[in-house]
């Protein structure tokens, strides 16, 4: 399924606000990310029609199989890519910012290739 980087982006949020356990609500959402009610109620309208999130009638949302799968990869993006950049001596604000950018446009096989990397350099 094709999602945009938009979508992509709410769902992370709603992976890391969902953390530990924790009920998240489109509110929840906006403060995070700094994005109006309406602007967060249109988004989660949209990913939830296509199947990424589900919402109960408290206004609970949870991320479906699907949706925490999309999130899950761009979470490991970012923290990775943030890693990497940092490593490199990018300091961290700059590197949370690129990553958060290169996450959504990167390969899947350039990103695994990047993956084993640090994964041998570690090993040394």
């Amino acid at each position: 399924m094709s999602i945009q980087e938009s979508g992509e982006m709410y769902l992370e949020t709603i992976r890391i606000l969902s953390s530990g356990g924790k009920n998240v609500r489109a509110i929840d959402i906006g403060e995070y990310m700094g994005y109006s009610k309406p602007s967060v109620s249109r988004a989660m309208k949209i990913l939830k029609d296509k199947g990424l999130i589900e919402i109960d009638g408290l206004g609970h949302i949870t991320l479906t199989d699907q949706g925490a799968q999309i999130a899950n990869t761009m979470y490991e993006r970012h923290n990775l890519l943030t890693a990497l950049l940092v490593s490199l001596g990018v300091d961290e604000e700059t590197a949370v910012a690129d990553a958060c950018k290169i996450e959504h446009c990167i390969s899947e096989q350039s990103f695994n290739a990047i993956k084993d990397y640090v994964a041998q350099i570690s090993d040394k």
